[in-house]
């Protein structure tokens, strides 16, 4: 496991250490957590859970209409 040393002003640090102690980890995992998260690059499972779990939500077509032609797009090249 690697190891990294950051440098927090002490405000910050004094947040960190409470926010640790109210969550009941050390503060090593409290910013090993906070860093994970920041970096995960999926949708958590817990949302991915909820795809199709609402039968009636309406489509594309349904939610867009009223609101008329769409414009043209720029082309990308």
């Amino acid at each position: 496991m690697a190891h990294l040393t950051i440098y927090l002003n002490d405000d910050v640090e004094r947040r960190v250490r409470e926010s640790a102690k109210t969550a009941k980890v050390s503060v090593s995992k409290w910013v090993a957590d906070r860093v994970t998260k920041s970096v995960e690059t999926s949708w958590p499972p817990e949302f991915l859970a909820l795809a199709g779990a609402f039968p009636d939500f309406p489509d594309a077509g349904q939610l867009r209409r009223g609101y008329g032609e769409d414009v043209p797009r720029e082309g990308l090249d």
